[in-house]
């Protein structure tokens, strides 16, 4: 069933009654050519683009829950690529041009609004890192500018520039970033998947990886063994539990990130914003709350909750920024489960179990990457070579020493 405005209309003076199902509820078969772990946004998008790219539909997604209820749906949607070393630059580029065609290739309304990112600079030493990042952007390709602290004013002027700790001296914006809604990426890349063949299998935890003389040959579930010629790990803030299946141990801490909505209030911010002297961005959404969150609490879990002292921290940062939502009244809070890497950035590749792949280790990008994690990651498995805009993504750098530290933040996991 294609989705238009036509449809939609026709629908409402029917009684809604023509819809049907977005995708198949099957039973798993016994085998499969690919079994992904994970019912994402990352694992559906592989699935996806296996099928869509490389002609691959015998292909499982297993998804412990239900689709979208997992990291997918608890984040707080900024999409962007403004990132600055070679190796993330040029994979987030590649995202941010499939995010631009993702809702026409997918026939689904996932809400992508480019209305812009910018992130603040508070001293001298941030607006020289400000204009270096600018130029390395706009040298990958990208949209990148400079805002004075008078252009930031016309646009933004309900931020406190009258602060005398954390005096705001400008912003770098790129235009093309904007917001998306987090469960519906998912739920597109299911229904297109899934109209290519793929079977999305709800409710089915997977409980062991089976391996033999080093080549992995399927995986126990809840639902019954399946086996397959390879698997993928895809499993966000489980990716070392998952990974724990098959005897790995990876470099990875998995935290909380909390996040936060208001009540629906009239139009006021109509771009996101980042904090630039603390962890804090705020963006608001189409039914009109105000999007936000911070740091991670700072401890390992695997608890989807937050707790209090973070949740002041973060309240304190935003009301520096702009005091005039202190009087919003906070609708819900909650947390998502961020695997992080010693350097900030992600992992796709082959592990040393031939069939075994692993994308994992997103720490705060996780959603952004979401299309071209996908497109990256089906290449690897339907070719077994990396593909070029994320051939730096290796799982032995840090064996090697070939990091990528994004933020300069040494290899202490939460830091990133």
């Amino acid at each position: 069933m294609r989705y238009s405005g036509f449809k939609v209309f026709t629908e409402g003076l029917f009684g809604n009654k023509g819809w049907q199902p977005a995708w198949r509820e099957p039973q798993p078969k016994s085998e499969y050519d690919v079994v992904i772990i994970g019912g994402g946004g990352h694992g559906l998008a592989t699935a996806y683009y296996l099928a869509k790219n490389h002609g691959i539909t015998n292909v499982a997604v297993l998804e412990k829950g239900y689709l979208g209820g997992g990291n997918v749906g608890r984040n707080t949607t900024i999409v962007r690529a403004n990132y600055f070393l070679p190796g993330n630059s040029e994979f987030y580029s590649h995202s941010l041009k499939l995010w631009e065609k993702l809702e026409a290739e997918l026939n689904y309304n996932v809400m992508h609004s480019q209305r812009g990112q910018i992130v603040l600079f508070h001293s001298d030493g941030q607006r020289d890192a400000a204009v270096r990042r600018g130029n390395s952007i706009a040298n990958q390709g990208d949209d990148a500018e400079l805002l004075s602290r008078d252009q930031l004013k016309r646009m933004v002027p309900y931020l406190d520039y009258e602060q005398t700790r954390f005096p705001i001296y400008g912003g770098l914006i790129q235009r093309r970033a904007g917001t998306a809604r987090h469960d519906a990426v998912a739920w597109g890349y299911a229904r297109g998947a899934d109209a290519r063949g793929v079977d999305l299998i709800q409710n089915c935890e997977v409980t062991g990886i089976d391996i033999e003389n080093g080549h992995v040959r399927g995986v126990q579930t809840t639902r019954g063994p399946i086996r397959a010629k390879k698997v993928a790990m895809v499993a966000a803030g489980r990716s070392g539990q998952v990974a724990a299946m098959a005897g790995m141990r990876l470099p990875i801490e998995s935290h909380v990130l909390q996040a936060f909505v208001t009540e629906g209030l009239k139009p006021v911010i109509d771009s996101v914003i980042s904090f630039g002297m603390g962890h804090f961005y705020i963006s608001q959404s189409d039914k009109g709350g105000l999007v936000f969150g911070g740091d991670l609490d700072f401890y390992a879990s695997y608890a989807s909750r937050g707790n209090l002292p973070m949740l002041e921290h973060v309240m304190e940062a935003g009301m520096t920024l702009m005091p005039m939502i202190g009087k919003a009244k906070i609708l819900r809070g909650w947390g998502g489960i961020m695997d992080m890497t010693p350097d900030g950035s992600p992992i796709i590749d082959k592990t040393h179990i031939e069939g075994l792949y692993i994308d994992a280790g997103w720490n705060y990008g996780g959603f952004k990457a979401t299309p071209a994690s996908g497109w990256c990651m089906a290449h690897l498995m339907a070719t077994d070579q990396p593909h070029e805009v994320a051939r730096r993504f290796r799982l032995d750098r840090f064996r090697t020493g070939h990091l990528l530290d994004e933020e300069g933040t040494g290899s202490q996991h939460n830091l990133h």
